[in-house]
């Protein structure tokens, strides 16, 4: 993506740095996040819970803050949360397709010896 040519009015360099990497800083949290909970070490429910808290925040305090700063960060947060939610049920979906592969294969295996044995 090419920087803009402008500078916008009231910002300072770290402002335009969160906007310019805010995706990049949440996908980064979220995965992080995401390696402790599939690990063990946080409790899912404690995502789903921060994660409601996040995306709260950042409707009813982050959009209209004064702050640049604010305004990224709580972005940053509600993002970061709710991607963060979705990595056991990516795992979940993962596995069982793993699990469904697997099985597949085996069946058609056992066919094949079958098969063979006539």
């Amino acid at each position: 993506m090419d920087r803009p040519l402008t500078i916008e009015h009231g910002t300072d360099r770290l402002d335009r740095s969160l906007r310019e990497n805010r995706i990049r800083i949440a996908f980064i949290v979220a995965l992080v996040e995401g390696v402790l909970v599939l690990v063990g070490e946080i409790a899912w429910w404690i995502v789903v819970l921060v994660a409601v808290a996040g995306v709260v925040l950042y409707v009813t305090r982050g959009r209209t803050a004064r702050t640049q700063k604010a305004r990224e960060g709580s972005w940053i947060f509600a993002v970061s949360q709710l991607a963060v939610v979705l990595v056991p049920a990516l795992a979940l979906v993962l596995t069982a397709l793993a699990v469904v592969t697997l099985v597949i294969v085996a069946l058609t295996a056992l066919v094949v010896l079958l098969r063979d044995r006539r």
